[in-house]
């Protein structure tokens, strides 16, 4: 087999590998973590066995794929520790962590533990939850976050901002902007109303 042959075939192994990846985390943002490894090959127009060949399992696959989300995670939080007050860092950490999950519902698993025992982003997920007691901490000691908050606040919240159906990603994007203001406000240690964003036009049930 000459040069020329075998670097083509690396580089259309790398370009498979790179599809399948762009595909899985477009399905699991838009359809959660039950889309079918079939599915998968059929979207990124490849058979399953190549699928197989470059993630030995569908956990394989899901580790690459929310590396990425579990990367976003880690810099949306060190951005709000890096502000110099610690109630504004944590506004903007519940506002960016939401905004992203409205578009990605794989994000939230990545930041609340939802992914499968065999996906192991312990190391990471550690250090960002480690960062957000931090932040916690600061907002607690400030005087500006209520006391019996808790990290699994943040869980039921993305939980909750997962349930928006809307239209289009914009409109649910908006929802979820709304949805976050009233949150930080019931987070708050000693609550000031102030204006919501404008409110959207959701349906009232899921079809």
């Amino acid at each position: 087999m000459t040069t020329e042959v075998v670097t083509k075939l690396r580089s259309d192994a790398r370009d498979n590998r790179e599809r399948i990846l762009a595909v899985a985390r477009a399905a699991f943002a838009t359809r959660g973590l039950d889309v079918p490894i079939r599915e998968i090959a059929r979207r990124a127009e490849v058979g399953v066995a190549t699928v197989y060949r470059h993630f030995r399992t569908k956990e394989a696959l899901l580790t690459e794929a929310f590396a990425e989300q579990m990367a976003s995670c880690s810099a949306i939080v060190e951005e709000g520790l890096s502000e110099g007050d610690p109630w504004s860092g944590f506004c903007l950490v519940i506002e960016h962590l939401m905004e992203v999950h409205a578009l990605d519902r794989g994000f939230a698993r990545a930041f609340t533990s939802q992914l499968p025992q065999a996906v192991d982003f312990t190391a990471d997920r550690d250090r960002t939850l480690r960062l957000m007691l931090e932040l916690v901490r600061r907002a607690k000691e400030a005087g500006s976050l209520r006391e019996d908050f808790v990290l699994e606040d943040i869980s039921l919240v993305l939980m909750a901002n997962e349930g928006i159906r809307a239209e289009s990603p914009k409109i649910r994007v908006a929802a979820s902007r709304r949805f976050a203001a009233l949150m930080i406000q019931s987070f708050q240690a000693t609550p000031v109303p102030m204006p919501l964003p404008p409110a959207v036009r959701l349906p009232l049930s899921r079809h």
